[in-house]
Order: C-alpha cells, then sequence, then structure tokens
C-alpha cells in the first residue's frame, strides 16, 4: 500500500540491530514511537512506510503488527495499515489479577519446599539484576525479572501456570509498559524482589507470599495509573482493582 497523506508525517529509525529478529525490533521500534509520540493512538498507518522506513520488507511488519494486534497496541485493517490502540486500566489489572491467582501458590509451594539450587538461582539472578541496573540496561533488567519469576514457577512445578504466566508478562512486554520511567526506579524495582528471595531462601511461606503480593500489587497498581494518566480517562484504579482483584 503506498503512503497516505495520514501517515506522511511519520518519521522511523532504520533497524541496526543484526543480533535480534526483525519482527522483535520492529516491535521495539513501534512501542518507541507511541511513547515518543512519533506514532499517534488512532491515526492510520500503513504496513508499506513503515517497512520503508525501517528498511526491513513487509513480512517482518506484518508478523511484528499481528504479534501487538494480540497484545492489544493496535488494530489492524485490512488492506488499509494499522492504529495504534493504547491499554485500558481494567485490561491491566485483569492481567496482574491473574498473576496474583497463579504466583501466590507458587511461590508459596517453593517457600515450603526449601530448595538450595532454587535459592541459588534466584540469587545469582539477583546479582545479575544488580548489574543491569548499574549499566542502566533496561533490556537485560527485564529479561532477568522475568527470568526471576520463571524460575520460581518451574520449581513450583505446574507447567501451565508458566505458560499462562508467560504470556501474561509477553503482552505487558510488547505493549512496552514499564514502570521505570517516573514512578518506579530499576533500582527500586530489584530492591522489591529482595524480600521474596529472602522468604524462599529461609523456607517463610508466608513472608514469601506477602513479598510476592505486595511487590505485583505495587506493579499492577502503577502500570493502571499510567496507562489511565496516558488515556486521560478519569479511571478510579483503586476501586477498579479492589472489584477485579480478590484479596486474601
Amino acid at each position: 500500500m503506498p503512503p497516505t497523506r495520514q501517515d506522511t508525517e511519520l518519521k522511523l529509525q532504520p533497524l541496526t540491530h543484526p543480533s535480534r529478529s526483525l519482527a522483535e525490533q520492529v516491535i521495539s521500534e513501534v512501542r518507541r514511537a507511541v511513547h515518543t509520540g512519533v506514532m499517534v493512538p488512532g491515526r492510520l498507518y500503513s504496513v508499506y512506510q513503515v517497512a520503508e522506513q525501517l528498511n526491513v520488507s513487509r513480512s517482518p511488519v506484518r508478523e511484528a503488527l499481528l504479534r501487538l494486534a494480540d497484545a492489544g497496541l493496535v488494530q489492524v485493517e485490512r488492506n488499509r495499515g494499522f492504529r495504534v490502540v493504547l491499554p485500558h486500566p481494567r485490561e491491566i489489572v485483569e492481567i496482574f489479577g491473574v498473576r496474583l491467582a497463579l504466583e501466590l501458590p507458587a511461590v508459596r509451594r517453593v517457600a515450603d519446599e526449601e530448595s538450595t539450587e532454587l535459592g541459588e538461582a534466584l540469587r545469582e539472578t539477583m546479582e545479575q539484576m544488580a548489574a543491569a541496573v548499574e549499566a542502566g540496561d533496561e533490556t537485560l533488567f527485564f529479561h532477568l525479572d522475568q527470568a526471576l519469576h520463571d524460575h520460581i514457577l518451574v520449581a513450583a512445578g505446574n507447567g501451565r501456570a508458566r505458560t499462562i504466566v508467560g504470556g501474561l508478562r509477553d503482552t505487558m512486554r510488547i505493549l512496552g509498559t514499564s514502570t521505570d520511567d517516573r514512578s518506579r526506579t530499576l533500582r527500586q524495582v530489584h530492591e522489591e524482589h529482595e524480600p521474596i528471595v529472602a522468604a524462599v531462601a529461609a523456607a517463610d511461606a508466608e513472608g514469601a507470599v506477602r513479598a510476592m503480593r505486595a511487590h505485583l500489587t505495587n506493579t499492577g497498581l502503577i502500570l493502571a495509573r499510567q496507562a489511565a494518566r496516558a488515556q486521560g480517562e478519569p479511571v478510579d484504579v483503586d476501586a477498579l482493582w479492589a472489584s477485579i482483584v480478590a484479596e486474601g
């Protein structure tokens, strides 16, 4: 599709990371463009022009858009192009409601079992996260953050729960929703994991559950509030959270 008047102002940078898949790079560039205001929610953009500006074929752009559409960040319009769609705070709250329902029992179980191997894996991951904080490497940091949660789910032995949580985290990653901008630094996110790891190492199941609940709740509320601000919607995020997420 040739460029239209609606997308002629789009300015993207050619992709420059040969070690990563092209679709992943397109996803990252679309997220960056949305966050910096280069791409405006609701405006129609063409696959043709995105591919041209990123200096790639249309195939990886289409693949990236399908994944972004699955995550809810874009709406694809057949034979026309796509529009950016911002996530609603309710979507984010629902995601964290599911994560709490799955990850709290998982961390309780692994803490009860007192696994030396898991404790070592968690501590090593925490050290790598600390190094990523010092380097200011946000991408690596959140990859390690995901790995830490995944260690717990693997040790808990529920493969389906692990798959579901992995999918939810991937959705949040593709949406590009992170709390390191104004509300929380990478160091603070790292520090929130410390009591989880310490409680698991001490076989303190109740402490592990409390720490995991506090971390996920804080993260979910921050992300939902960011989404509400981005959309300019008068959403009472606390009330929304209370109506969706069961505490216990």
